[in-house]
């Protein structure tokens, strides 16, 4: 079957289509993002102002027409953080499903942490082991450990790179006690983290997924995305600290000239840079495997496991009808 999902992040709004069954490789077909920093659309009072609102409805219906066009027989619809955490987000999600018939389901943090742990574990198999796996998306931080195929800890920390982009830098590029006093805080933190963390005992692999994580790698070295998705990929501590030394003194208009670096997401580099540190840090790594797999990927797994005649359990979905 070929299937269209849509992902509301925080930063950008991404269309996958993909042909795929039960038991295959789910294989990319069509891919294309519309930013909207939602996030930077909450107003003052915690609501997803009316312009936010009406971008949103305006994507999402593009969204749709693009998934018909690729001949998707289903699309399944979902946001993270930034639409989450809207005081308003009840009244704007029933205005998007009324106008354009998509029916968008807000995940939790921690379901963010499972259906990422799930495509990782896919990924990689049962011969990972016991799996640790981060994430960092714009408005949280995701964590998640176990050795079978749905976690035994799985959690969120707002700990996001465009978060802390938002709330802890005035300036571009950060200045130098911006930095000290960020990389202070983010150790504070993620202190406890580290402990909930440690009671699973030490894994066999510790993975890191998604865009903040794959840019972070690119630009200490790893292969660029034209090699393939199985080309092994890390990230050390080692480079990442040579890394910050780097880009913390570039604007983010510099940085999105970098190879790798989206100017959608340049702004927020050095943000995410500090977390990734600061994470490693904490978990006492000095080496993440990188995974292509992610949320959309466990979003995509899930449906699929659902594909014997029952009704899919998570997320909603709508059949696209080309005659409606």
């Amino acid at each position: 079957m070929r299937l269209g999902v849509l992902d509301v992040g925080s930063n950008t709004v991404h269309l996958l289509v993909v042909d795929a069954h039960r038991g295959a490789h789910p294989t990319p077909m069509h891919s294309e993002k519309t930013v909207l920093r939602l996030a930077e659309q909450i107003n003052g009072v915690g609501e997803l102002s009316k312009v936010g609102a009406e971008k949103l409805v305006r994507t999402v219906r593009d969204a749709r027409e693009s998934a018909q066009l690729q001949g998707c027989e289903e699309m399944m619809a979902f946001a993270t953080s930034a639409v989450r955490e809207a005081s308003n987000v009840s009244k704007v999600l029933r205005r998007v499903r009324d106008e354009t018939g998509v029916e968008i389901q807000v995940l939790s943090g921690e379901d963010e942490a499972r259906l990422t742990f799930l495509a990782v574990r896919r990924w990689f198999g049962w011969s990972a082991g016991q799996l640790l796996v981060l994430d960092i998306g714009g408005g949280s931080l995701e964590l998640s450990a176990g050795l079978d195929e749905a976690p035994d800890l799985a959690f969120s920390v707002p700990l996001g790179a465009g978060r802390i982009t938002r709330t802890r830098f005035q300036h571009d590029p950060p200045s130098r006690e911006e930095l000290v006093t960020t990389s202070a805080w983010l150790d504070e933190q993620l202190g406890p983290v580290a402990k909930k963390l440690a009671k699973l005992g030490q894994p066999d692999r510790v993975v890191a997924t998604s865009k903040t994580f794959r840019s972070l790698a690119r630009l200490t070295g790893a292969a660029p995305s034209s090699a393939g998705p199985r080309v092994p990929r890390v990230l050390t501590d080692v480079a990442l600290r040579q890394l910050i030394a780097f880009i913390s003194r570039m604007s983010a208009a510099d940085l999105a000239e970098l190879e790798g670096v989206s100017s959608s997401r340049a702004h927020q580099l050095v943000a995410g840079a500090l977390v990734a540190q600061a994470t490693m840090r904490a978990l006492s790594r000095t080496e993440l495997e990188i995974c292509p797999w992610a949320l959309r990927e466990g979003v995509i797994l899930r449906r699929l496991d659902h594909t014997d005649g029952a009704e899919p359990a998570s997320p909603t979905w709508v059949g696209l009808d080309p005659a409606k």
